[in-house]
Order: structure tokens, then sequence, then C-alpha cells
């Protein structure tokens, strides 16, 4: 009897297993069609995730140094002072000469190292002029900062010290860093030719699952921009002019094709594998109950 009932036993194994290898192969097939489909949409996956795409962004893959769409020529290197922008003006002999000039505004911005700091600023005025303590309206539009500090000096020379020495910056102007960076968000151009590697440099580098060929830099007017594709693989990309940042540039870097594809699979998984927990025990539960 003992024997009888191993062998009916036996039997009803076989029969499970047969049974489960005749459901299963379905989640395994379904598993890997999906599977080649997200291997086959490499770049389309990439894409979905990046900022503002545009039409020549495959470019990126056969980009040897830098290549500009819709160029706008170098335009001003050398940034000339606008209606508006903040200038901070600073004697380096008295730091507290003006302080509490009351046409001044406290603007925040970044120091060398990134950090945050209140410094004071005074507004260019519609009529181009920017209006300073002791000296009053000077006409700044249209000059650039080197031209406009030197002017101030001249002017704090002759009416009220012996021998100033004025920093001047504009507040104001940044360029926005978006995606693979260590450090996103407004970056502040402190000095006049920033480049690139340097705004690189402040964000702290890019990160380890950032594409070198994908970074492109978005200028001009929004609605028809010049875009600068930059190859940060080629030392000879770092020659070009067009890497000297201007006020407003927009900066986006996009992540490997294996680095999204890497994170839709996770996606993919985490839905997939309790649905193929749930199809192989109501498979089981099938088997058992027939």
């Amino acid at each position: 009897m003992y024997f009888w009932h191993r062998y009916v036993e036996s039997l009803m194994h076989k029969r499970i297993f047969k049974i489960m290898a005749r459901f299963n192969f379905i989640p395994l097939l379904l598993f890997s069609f999906i599977f080649s489909i997200l291997v086959l949409s490499g770049c389309s996956v990439r894409k979905q995730h990046s900022l503002f795409n545009a039409p020549t962004d495959i470019v990126t893959d056969t980009i040897k140094q830098v290549y500009v769409v819709n160029d706008q020529g170098l335009g001003d290197i050398y940034y000339k002072i606008k209606i508006n922008d903040q200038l901070a003006v600073r004697n380096v002999q008295n730091p507290e000469f003006g302080a509490t000039s009351s046409s001044a505004t406290s603007v925040s911005s970044n120091s060398q190292n990134g950090s945050a700091q209140n410094v004071l600023a005074y507004a260019v005025e519609p009529d181009g002029t920017v209006n300073l303590p002791a000296i009053g309206k000077v006409e700044v539009a249209g000059l650039t900062r080197r031209e406009a500090r030197n002017k101030i000096q001249d002017i704090y020379k002759s009416k009220l010290l012996k021998d100033p020495i004025i920093e001047l910056t504009i507040v104001n102007l940044k360029v926005t860093l978006l995606g693979e960076f260590a450090k996103q968000g407004n970056f502040y151009l402190e000095k006049e030719n920033t480049d690139l590697i340097e705004i690189i440099g402040e964000a702290g580098g890019i990160s380890k699952a950032a594409d070198p060929k994908t970074l492109k830099i978005i200028r001009g007017d929004r609605s028809h921009p010049e875009i600068i594709y930059v190859n940060l693989n080629d030392i000879n990309s770092l020659a070009s002019k067009k890497l000297i940042l201007q006020n407003n540039d927009i900066i986006v870097l996009q992540q490997t094709k294996g680095q999204a594809l890497s994170e839709r699979l996770q996606s993919f998984n985490n839905i997939v594998q309790p649905l193929l927990v749930v199809i192989n025990l109501a498979t089981l539960i099938f088997a058992l109950t027939r």
C-alpha cells in the first residue's frame, strides 16, 4: 500500500511539473519580447529622459569637437551692461564706503567657492545710468565691465578719493546647468570670459552616468535659439570661443544610453517581478485543483 501511494504521488508531481512548464513559457516569452523592445529602443529611452530635445540632437552620435546649429556668430565676447542689470561696486581701500546708500539693494550671489552670499547692488536705471554714493548718476549702459569700472574709478578719483581701487561685478548674469552634473541650478558669471569648463568645475564636474558627447548649450532667442554641441571627450573642443558663456545660457548634459536603459529595465522589473509571482502562483493552484 505504501509503495502504491508513493507511485501515485510521483505521478501527480510529474503532472504538475508538466502543467507548470506548459504555462510558464508564456510569461517567459512575454518578458523576452518586452526586453528585446527595450534594448532596441535605447536611444528613444534616453531621449524621453533628456531635456529640451531638438531635431539636431542626433549629431551627438558623430560629433568630434564642437558643432553649432543656427550659428549667430561670436557676439559680444565681453558682456556690455544693459538696463536693469545689477552692479556691485566696491572700493577695495574702503569696503564700507557707500554701504548705507538708499539706492543699493541686497542681491543674492554666489562666491568663488559656490556658496551663496548677499552683496549690495545698484540697478542700471531706464536712462542707462547707475546712481552711486557720493558721485551720483554715472552712465554705464553699453559699456563692458572693465570700461564701466575704469569710468567710475576715474570719477571717484576726480571728485572724492585720492587713489581709489574700484571693483565692479554684474551680479545678475547667470547660466543654468541641467542634467548629469554633480550640482544643477543657476551659476553666476562673476568675471568676464567665464568659459564652460570653469562652470563645470564650479558645479563639481559631471556625474558617473553622464555621456560626455551629449553636452549642449542653448543660447540666445528662445524661439529660435543657437545650439552648441560639445564633445567633452576631445581636448580640442576647449579651443572653441563658443564655449565662452553668455548670460542666460542653458547647459544640458544627458546620461549614457546604457544608464537610461538600465533605469528603464529597473522600472520594468519592479512591475514584472510581482506579476510573474502571481502568474506562477495561479499556475500552481490551477494544477493542484485539476
